[in-house]
């Protein structure tokens, strides 16, 4: 228990609600101020309870925390003696029980929270049979229980995805990416555009490829749709065949027969619906009616006692035995003769019993044939949702396992044909891979003999000369006849290019200056921006410590006010009774009568002694009734006896006119039979 206390003080005392409890302060709370507790600790599950307890009723505020403990499931120890003990702790606020759902409720407070949350739209509510014969309340009811179901998965995906450890922080990675890229492929198409703006008639290539792309979709979305339509065809069809071979069914059907057949069904069916309408529903009725009337009689009468009860049962085992000593007489008082019609009555209730079980049988089958007729067209829609089709027939079944069967076939050998070539594949790119080592191998050992004969790149520049001499020789002969051009406007541009390097030339060395300045300039400014990163470094860090100081100054400073402020209440409070105190002393110790009348003591000592007064006359008053009450009694059972008395007389009274009445009529009539 001392653990417990202890955990209790310990979380308490943390975020979010800072009780600044000890194990001395918190063992000392009375039982109001643990029952606003324990609905702090509620409202913080649950947003709902917190509320101030003084500002509702404690059955109110029982109700509402039993409600709430029952829906975060707790299970209160002991048996259900226990559970009634628990309720009145609960309302009364006692330690033993208010303790350990203090203790249960801060071990798993994220757990409860959840759980009430999901308690708020997964809660059911119990609507009563007779409101939901009615269609609307019916309908509100199912979607209620369809929009719970819809929160369950939606939750369930909330959680699945809080697990999957997508955060914010790796989808704006994400993002960034995604951009850099989108970026680059931007540049990438500015590039080429860039590249094809120097090809001739550029536009309409585009526009060409603009046209063939655009057709090339075209004929896919039109192999998709000619795809569809196959299979719409191919569902049509079947369709078709099952509305073939239902109509061929029906024609046998038909066919077979006959008038007088069909008049027998028909006839046997008005039969048993009328044996149902006429003797079995208006019975089921009947009972059903009985039933209801002997069960509002019991819902009428008062709670029962085990006392009652054995009385009720003493008084069945008394009709009963009755009942039977009544049947034994009345089968003695048959004749001999009588026992055929015995007989036959038992032989037709035996038959009617039969009857009555057939019907219940024939009415259960049809019941479970239309189940099964609902189940197959729901079934038959289902597949027709999923494949666009319905159920296939025995023989449709057939014909598609057998084209499965040589699709899996077909399918097997190209597999097989697949793996060989992907065995071929593997083969051929491993032989790629050691042609193109061992080409660099001697690569690289003609490169060494190469430079070990000191003529490094020689094959490599054997090839481009081999190459330049055979684009050389192709274009002599188109050269040729402009060589001398050529010569003349090299001539030019050498001239042209050392006018342009005389021109050049002072600007250059400026430049060369302003370069050195300029490398100067750069290797100060990374000095001084060392410089101010370390400074603004220490800068920041005694800027943090600043803040994490002031911080728990107004802290402090807050609790501080609060200590203030609970002691400046509780001095005034303590001037407001020693105030009261010396008035009452002045009241009391004052020669004024009337002044000596005020004081509170005078008061209770007042209320006293009229509460004296009238206990002493309601002892009296009991005296006296406790006095008169046998004579009472027995007057009282002599009324009783008088009544009865008087009720048999009249009940005399009565069958002796009724008695009368009937001996004048038959008087009557035999006059008119003298008269006739």
């Amino acid at each position: 228990m001392g653990d417990q206390i202890q955990f209790i003080v310990e979380k308490l005392n943390q975020e979010p609600f800072r009780k600044n409890y000890n194990l001395i302060s918190f063992d000392s709370l009375e039982s109001l101020q643990l029952l606003q507790l324990l609905s702090d600790v509620l409202g913080e599950i649950d947003q709902k309870h917190a509320v101030d307890i003084r500002e509702e009723l404690p059955e109110q505020t029982a109700k509402r925390m039993l409600n709430l403990l029952g829906i975060l499931k707790y299970k209160p120890p002991g048996t259900v003696s226990d559970l009634s003990a628990f309720r009145q702790g609960l309302v009364t606020g006692s330690k033993p029980v208010i303790h350990p759902v203090l203790h249960w409720l801060l071990q798993r407070t994220n757990e409860l929270k959840k759980r009430a949350y999901l308690a708020r739209f997964l809660v059911k509510l119990e609507v009563p049979a007779e409101f939901l014969q009615d269609d609307t309340v019916a309908d509100f009811n199912k979607q209620s229980e369809e929009l719970m179901e819809a929160f369950k998965i939606l939750h369930k995906e909330h959680e699945q995805l809080k697990i999957s450890g997508l955060s914010t922080a790796e989808i704006r990675r994400d993002i960034s990416a995604m951009e850099e890229e989108k970026d680059q492929l931007a540049k990438g198409v500015e590039r080429l555009k860039k590249r094809v703006e120097t090809v001739q008639n550029h536009q309409r290539m585009l526009e060409t490829a603009r046209q063939l792309r655009l057709e090339k979709e075209r004929e896919e979305s039109l192999a998709q749709q000619k795809q569809e339509q196959k299979s719409q065809l191919f569902h049509v069809e079947q369709r078709l065949q099952r509305a073939q071979v239902q109509l061929k069914e029906m024609q046998h059907v038909v066919a077979d027969s006959k008038p007088e057949s069909l008049m027998k069904k028909l006839e046997e069916e008005i039969n048993f619906n009328s044996y149902l309408v006429t003797e079995k529903i208006p019975r089921e009725m009947e009972s059903k009616k009985t039933s209801v009337y002997f069960l509002q009689k019991v819902v009428a009468e008062p709670a029962m006692t085990e006392a009652d009860l054995a009385a009720l049962e003493r008084q069945i085992n008394e009709v009963n035995a009755q009942m039977n000593q009544l049947t034994e007489k009345r089968m003695l008082k048959y004749e001999p003769t009588d026992s055929k019609f015995s007989m036959y009555r038992q032989q037709a209730s035996i038959m009617s019993r039969k009857k009555e079980a057939k019907a219940e049988e024939l009415q259960a089958a049809k019941e479970e044939m239309s189940s099964l007729e609902r189940q197959v067209e729901q079934k038959s829609s289902q597949a027709h949702e999923l494949e666009g089709s319905e159920a296939l027939t025995e023989d449709e079944f057939k014909q598609y396992v057998s084209k499965l069967r040589s699709k899996n076939t077909f399918y097997k050998k190209k597999r097989l044909e697949i793996s060989e070539i992907t065995a071929e594949y593997g083969i051929l790119q491993r032989t790629e891979e050691l042609l193109r080592q061992r080409h660099e191998a001697i690569q690289q050992q003609l490169q060494a003999i190469e430079e070990k004969k000191g003529i490094s790149g020689y094959s490599y520049t054997q090839e481009e000369l081999e190459r330049v001499s055979a684009v050389k020789s192709e274009m002599d002969e188109v050269k040729g006849q402009t060589l001398d051009n050529m010569s003349e406007m090299v001539k030019k541009l050498n001239a042209m290019v050392a006018e342009k390097k005389a021109s050049l030339a002072p600007v250059i060395k400026e430049l060369r200056q302003l370069r050195q300045n300029c490398q100067e300039l750069t290797q100060e400014h990374d000095e001084k921006k060392i410089q101010y990163d370390s400074c603004a470094a220490g800068l920041e860090t005694n800027r943090s410590a600043l803040e994490q100081e002031v911080k728990g100054l107004l802290e402090e400073r807050a609790q501080e006010e609060s200590n203030y402020r609970y002691i400046h209440c509780t001095k005034r409070t303590l001037e407001i009774q020693l105030q009261r105190a010396k008035q009452e002393m002045k009241a009391y110790v004052s020669p004024d009568p009337q002044e000596r009348r005020k004081a509170v003591r005078e008061q209770y000592t007042r209320i006293i002694l009229e509460q004296e007064n009238l206990g002493k006359k309601l002892r009296e008053k009991q005296k006296v009734v406790r006095e008169s009450h046998g004579p009472n009694m027995k007057q009282m059972k002599m009324w009783q006896d008088f009544e009865q008395l008087m009720e048999c007389k009249r009940e005399c009274f009565l069958k002796q006119q009724n008695q009368a009445a009937i001996g004048q009529v038959i008087q009557e009539g035999g006059k008119d039979r003298l008269v006739l």
